[in-house]
């Protein structure tokens, strides 16, 4: 992938994006349930609107920062519903314009440091521009939520690259929230991004390889499909297994999204992985 795009303004048209999805709602729609159980819509914009304020504090005050971090619980689910609390006791109206100050604060935060300088976050320092891209994997599975809770078809742009890029860098995130060993090998993504582009990551000669659409894949690493409601494809029992993993965020992995089958998929591996395996034929046959 060697087409590289201004983050900034990308992760600003993202946001766009997710509020052209709730700026219309009145206050029933807010209460809306979510994919996510116990969340409804309001959630998941507190949860974006408290993440976009971390992210700002921490691209312009690295000491208040670690005050924050420092304070928070051990606990994961604990510290997400301290976040969103301030902002779900405003009524509808009120949560939107947070929403909308706090995207702002951040784009301007981000967008002010050069990409590559190295900014706190919550598991590691990273650069901005990849803290950017952390902030568009957010908008893309909160605002999947969203957009699944109203029945609205969502449309994709290349500009999911910037979260194909992060999941990559992160691909170890799905062993990790499992307290798993990750294997010793370098995997190859070959994906197809919605213009119909091709994007490679890995060694040409890869053994174990993720092909197929770059949406499929973000749906993915964000957990908000079950492989099997996905056109991904594995080469290689460490791919398949990955696939069964995968995750580009490091908190609690959770039951993640059900089949639209609304059942269980059984193990790929005991339908004889390791070759090139259709995500839904494994559903079908598996």
């Amino acid at each position: 992938m060697s087409e590289r795009t201004d983050p900034i303004a990308d992760l600003k048209a993202d946001g766009d994006d997710i509020d052209e999805l709730i700026a219309p709602l009145d206050a029933a729609q807010w209460a809306t349930p979510t994919p996510a159980p116990g969340w409804s819509v309001a959630h998941q914009i507190a949860h974006l609107a408290a993440t976009f304020r971390l992210a700002a504090l921490a691209a312009t005050d690295a000491g208040r920062f670690a005050t924050v971090m420092s304070g928070l619980s051990p606990d994961f689910n604990t510290n997400v519903d301290n976040a969103m609390a301030e902002y779900l006791a405003e009524p509808p109206a009120v949560l939107l314009s947070r929403w909308r100050r706090e995207r702002a604060a951040a784009e301007k935060a981000l967008g002010a440091l050069p990409g590559d300088r190295i900014v706190p976050w919550l598991v590691r320092p990273i650069p901005a521009a990849v803290l950017a891209a952390a902030g568009m994997m957010e908008l893309f599975g909160h605002g999947q939520d969203v957009a699944d809770a109203l029945g609205i078809r969502r449309r994709y742009t290349d500009r999911v690259g910037h979260l194909v890029g992060f999941a990559v860098r992160t691909w170890d995130f799905g062993y990790q929230a499992r307290g798993l060993t990750p294997p010793d090998v370098t995997f190859r993504f070959e994906l197809t991004a919605p213009s119909g582009k091709r994007w490679e990551f890995g060694p040409a000669d890869g053994a174990q390889r993720v092909v197929g659409p770059a949406v499929d894949f973000c749906l993915l690493v964000t957990r908000r499909r079950h492989r099997a409601d996905l056109a991904l494809e594995a080469y290689g029992d460490d791919a398949d297994r990955w696939l069964d993993l995968a995750q580009a965020y490091r908190g609690p992995a959770g039951a993640g999204r059900r089949t639209a089958a609304g059942g269980p998929r059984p193990s790929a591996r005991s339908a004889g992985a390791g070759r090139r395996r259709p995500a839904r034929a494994l559903a079908a046959g598996g």
